[in-house]
């Protein structure tokens, strides 16, 4: 993912250039390594979504929403497939001109200047842009969670495909596509603000323009099929080797190190969780510890080539602990019904880990620090990108979701609600028992 990184101190730089030699000949020539380890990450990325994401989303709705659930991850990565070959990728990571900072260029419409020999690094371009690609596609699938239960499909439909255009595509240019974060020297290696935040603070957004479900919080809406959910969480678990390791757009050193904080930020983001819940009500849950998993997941990912196991060690403890508290406090005290907790989950845990990757940076066995850069300036440049981000995406969040409640609505009836989605959007039903 971070194809254009900062600058790197030159101990550091040798370092990894040692590492790097043998899938790097010269500059310009195609590596067989890196290609192959670069598709395969491309297809554990998109695994995450489906059947991973759909699977983890698809248990925890009740039964009578189950379909809409699957329906609206199926369609969001055909959909989103398509936007990424028209325009996606050029104003992403084509070259905008004077506006390169903001925005790229339109030079990648239709994907027409990639051919068979086309190169981005030691991959060929093709690979690179499909591996970019499953990126686009889990984001707006992961806001799915912030409105399940209650949206229009057709709402859903367009909501995603506008907010891809004015969210996704502009901050995913500014850090990874050569914009003013990156050049900024942000630290966000597999997308703490791209994907994260951005997933997080549009669901937290769509949460409260739709207002709450009906019956929430009165009602208890437990999951309806918690093996559902944990076969989706395996394959999340799974996938995000590619998310995180494969950022390294090389098999190197890099992507190794990236593969084994992401596990650790994983298995102790679980831990926590648990250890959180049985504690404060004395009986652990699967639910729990499923849900500290993707929150140490999602934290550490940003940090994830950057840190050592000592950073994340600690990145996905402090996850475990901070996204159970907030998971709480937006339900239980501000009562937002942000349904499957995408907010605290992704959105907080983006933003720990985001700021944490400024922190242990230069610390406890990390990468080093961009060229030039003190701790201190390290970390107001990464909290600058996770303002930003935030900003940005909650001002055009809530401008989508108005403009589209005044023209088609949001959300269907109340009786349609109560009756569930499957039925009265898709006419079918998840089970026939």
């Amino acid at each position: 993912m971070n194809y254009r990184r900062p600058r790197y101190s030159a101990a550091v730089l040798s370092g990894t250039l040692l590492g790097v030699l043998p899938s790097l000949a010269s500059a310009g020539e195609l590596s067989v390594g890196d290609t192959a380890w670069i598709l395969m990450s491309t297809a554990l990325v998109l695994f995450m979504t489906i059947p991973g994401l759909a699977l983890f989303y698809g248990g925890l709705v009740r039964s009578k929403n189950v379909l809409s659930v699957l329906m609206q991850c199926f369609a969001i990565t055909c959909m989103v497939s398509i936007l990424w070959v028209l325009y996606g990728y050029g104003l992403a990571f084509g070259d905008g001109g004077a506006m390169n900072a903001w925005i790229g260029g339109l030079d990648q419409v239709f994907l027409h200047n990639i051919g068979r020999d086309s190169l981005r690094g030691s991959i060929p371009e093709s690979v690179f842009s499909m591996f970019q690609m499953t990126f686009a596609i889990i984001t707006p699938a992961l806001v799915v969670g912030g409105f399940a239960e209650r949206m229009k499909f057709s709402a859903m439909l367009w909501f995603s495909a506008v907010w891809l255009t004015v969210v996704y595509l502009p901050v995913c240019h500014w850090v990874w596509g050569g914009g003013w974060l990156g050049a900024m020297g942000l630290l966000d290696f597999a997308g703490g603000t791209v994907v994260h935040i951005n997933a997080g603070v549009a669901a937290l957004v769509a949460a409260l323009v739709m207002g709450r479900r009906k019956g929430f919080p009165g009602t208890a809406m437990p999951p309806h099929n918690l093996t559902m959910t944990v076969a989706g969480a395996a394959m999340l678990w799974v996938g995000w080797f590619g998310f995180n390791a494969g950022s390294a757009l090389a098999a190197n050193g890099n992507a190794g190190m990236a593969m084994l904080v992401t596990h650790i930020g994983a298995a102790c983001g679980a831990l926590a969780w648990m250890f959180m819940e049985w504690t404060r009500h004395g009986k652990p849950s699967v639910l729990g510890l499923v849900t500290g998993m993707v929150a140490g997941l999602g934290t550490i990912t940003p940090a994830s080539g950057f840190v050592g196991p000592m950073g994340a060690l600690i990145i996905g403890l402090t996850a475990g602990v901070v996204c159970y508290f907030a998971t709480a406090f937006i339900k239980r005290v501000m009562h937002i019904d942000d349904s499957l907790d995408v907010f605290p989950v992704h959105g907080v845990g983006g933003v720990i880990g985001t700021l944490m990757a400024g922190v242990f940076v230069s610390m406890l066995g990390g990468a080093g620090l961009a060229e030039g850069m003190t701790a201190g300036r390290q970390v107001a440049v990464q909290f600058t990108g996770v303002a930003a981000t935030f900003a940005w995406c909650a001002i055009a969040s809530w401008a989508i979701l108005k403009v589209l409640d005044a023209t088609i609505g949001l959300r269907v009836t109340s009786d349609q609600e109560t009756e569930g989605l499957d039925t009265v959007l898709h006419d079918e039903t998840g089970y026939n028992l």
